[in-house]
Formats: C-alpha cells, structure tokens, sequence
C-alpha cells in the first residue's frame, strides 16, 4: 500500500497529510458495492485500486479502479 497526495503541489507542505491510497487487491478480496450483483459478480477484479484515506483513518471513498499498474492508479487518483 502506497500513500501519496491527490495534489502533489501538497507534498512540501509541513501541514499537509497524504490523502490517497494506492493498493493492490486479488480478485474476490473487495466486495462490489452494487446491490443486486450475484456470485462472482459480487467481488471486484485483481488489480491496483485506488481511495481517498488519510493515514490511520478508515477509507472516505469506495476504491477506484482496477488499474494495471500502481502508478496508473496514482495517476487517475491524481487526475480526479
């Protein structure tokens, strides 16, 4: 699991906390949260995700993604 900044600009800001995580997730690891999904379709697919955390906070957002790589996640949670 990665921290980073939505805004890199924040980075060397003292008071500022990274508030983006980037992590990598097997298949069936991440529930959908689609109500009506059966079986497999409940689980997300493996990949790299993405959600809006601060550190030692629970996630603010539903993960984004899957993503082929950590740093096109990075990329996309730094786009949004």
């Amino acid at each position: 699991m990665t921290q980073a900044y939505s805004d890199p600009d924040r980075e060397s800001d003292p008071y500022s906390l990274p508030d983006v995580e980037v992590f990598y997730a097997e298949a069936g690891e991440i529930e959908s949260d689609d109500p009506f999904a059966e079986g497999d379709d409940r689980f997300l697919p493996a990949g790299w995700y993405w959600w809006t955390c601060l550190p030692g906070c629970l996630p603010d957002s539903d993960p984004s993604g899957p993503f082929d790589t950590e740093a096109e996640a990075l990329a996309a949670a730094q786009d949004e």
